[in-house]
């Protein structure tokens, strides 16, 4: 099978590897040699095209995303890719044996976010985790040739506390997008009003929230943080910046006093250098 060509909207590789300097936690690390990285860059280059389409792009966004459902279609039937980022999926795919549920449920979290914009439970959130972030960490433990289930679980728990910083950093501009991840629950248990966040009023109460949304994360972390002793060497290593680098982006959040309406907290370099000094300190103890 061969895809359709791209439409005008579609963002070419170049575009979507530009904001690979700008994410907190770049699945290709510099720690890994450079067979894993160029594998992992093609799985981050699906995820990264996926968001655009969802996220950015003018027109039909679920026509578009219909249509990046066909490049999946042609790399699992053996097909041409009309696309680059897709293209350079095909040899990972190959080399690790991957299915292609962890493609078909980024692409569903993506169409869900056309539709969805509130979520009144924490349960409700974590199932769109479940589509949205966990699959990344699935993708990432077939390249580590590490993939079982409890390394699953113990990634998921990890890769939800990623999504969930990646929300509370960016609770104003998703709210641009019309968009709320704060579970409706929390909002009402905290008195953090919706209100609140539309005029950009980070209140006692919106601050409290935070600080339970920000501890929640953290827990997630902390349970997943098994994983790294699961993957001796640089792949554990991986796992753990990964870790530290959440860590770190909820620490902004706290030097900020849980104030992400007014502004969109991101760790200083100080605060990259201490995460990547416990991430050596963790290496040091195996």
């Amino acid at each position: 099978m061969t895809a359709t060509s791209p439409p005008k909207s579609v963002p070419s590789l170049a575009a979507v590897m530009q904001r690979a300097g700008g994410e907190n936690f770049p699945v290709a690390s510099r720690l890994l040699p450079g067979h894993l990285r160029r594998h992992l860059h093609n799985i981050y280059g699906f995820a990264r095209l996926t968001d655009q389409l969802g996220d950015y792009a003018e027109g039909d966004r679920l026509a578009l995303l219909d249509w990046l459902d066909g490049e999946v279609d042609a790399v699992f039937s053996g097909g041409l890719p009309s696309h680059d980022v897709m293209r350079r999926i095909v040899p990972t795919v190959e080399r690790y044996s991957i299915p292609d549920t962890p493609f078909r449920a980024l692409i569903g979290a993506n169409r869900q976010d056309q539709t969805k914009k509130r979520y009144a439970t924490y349960e409700e959130l974590a199932a769109y985790c479940e589509l949205s972030a966990n699959p990344v960490g699935h993708l990432v433990l077939y390249v580590f040739e590490a993939a079982t289930p409890e390394r699953f679980w113990l990634s998921d728990l990890i890769c939800t506390g990623l999504q969930l910083t990646e929300h509370w950093q960016d609770v104003a501009e998703d709210f641009q997008m019309d968009r709320v991840y704060l579970p409706l629950e929390d909002l009402d248990r905290f008195d953090g009003s919706l209100e609140a966040i539309a005029e950009g009023r980070p209140t006692r109460e919106f601050r409290e929230l935070m600080q339970f949304e920000v501890d929640r994360a953290w827990n997630l972390f902390d349970r997943g943080a098994t994983l790294v002793r699961t993957l001796p060497g640089v792949r554990g290593m991986a796992i753990a910046a990964f870790i530290e680098g959440g860590r770190a982006a909820l620490g902004a959040i706290r030097e900020a006093d849980y104030d992400v309406l007014t502004q969109s907290p991101r760790p200083n370099a100080r605060a990259k250098a201490r995460a990547a000094l416990r991430v050596l300190r963790i290496a040091l103890d195996w």
